[in-house]
């Protein structure tokens, strides 16, 4: 994924926002296997357990049996078809996430070489926040961040204005109901 170019700017925010919501004697897990940021947040003293790349559509197993503090997911959620279901599964109370936004002026992203990368969701921050609240989070701090490119035009002016990122700290508010009757007493 990172051949030709390195996200130092992300990679910076990201930790930056990571640093100010958790401390480092809390473990966490990180959702998506072992990659550079997971390197950069161990090489800064967290320990990190990342999942193994199972199907996180289908298999929760990673977030109900971790004993870890915090569950971080950086560009992880866009990936999936039904993000809701692992986010209401997940048992510990802090949860750090970062999304790409989606832009007006881009297309949806869709490798051509790997199915694993591919977003079947581009979110715009109110959707998020949304599928947070829903799934039972409340957030407590947000950030977005530009990705400008060094290139010429149109598209690469837009990039240096419009947010690209977005990231938030959630805690746990309330598991979600999985049946609206339950409320109810029936």
């Amino acid at each position: 994924m990172y051949e030709r170019t390195f996200p130092n700017k992300r990679f910076k925010h990201t930790l930056d926002f990571l640093q100010k919501h958790v401390p480092k004697d809390q473990s966490i897990l990180d959702l998506g296997v072992k990659n550079p940021f997971s390197n950069i947040m161990m090489d800064n003293g967290y320990k990190v357990t990342n999942t193994k790349g199972e199907d996180l559509d289908l298999d929760f197993s990673s977030v109900i049996n971790t004993d870890a503090d915090v569950v971080t997911a950086f560009e992880i959620f866009e990936h999936l078809i039904a993000p809701f279901n692992i986010l209401s599964h997940i048992k510990s109370d802090k949860l750090v996430a970062s999304i790409p936004l989606r832009l007006w002026f881009s297309p949806a992203y869709k490798s051509k070489t790997d199915a694993w990368d591919r977003h079947f969701h581009e979110f715009e921050d109110w959707q998020f926040d949304w599928l947070l609240e829903k799934a039972g989070w409340e957030i407590k701090d947000r950030a977005k961040w530009t990705n400008p490119v060094k290139k010429i035009g149109i598209r690469p002016l837009l990039r240096s204005v419009t947010p690209r990122y977005y990231i938030v700290y959630a805690e746990r508010a309330h598991k979600p109901q999985t049946n609206p009757t339950e409320s109810q007493g029936n």
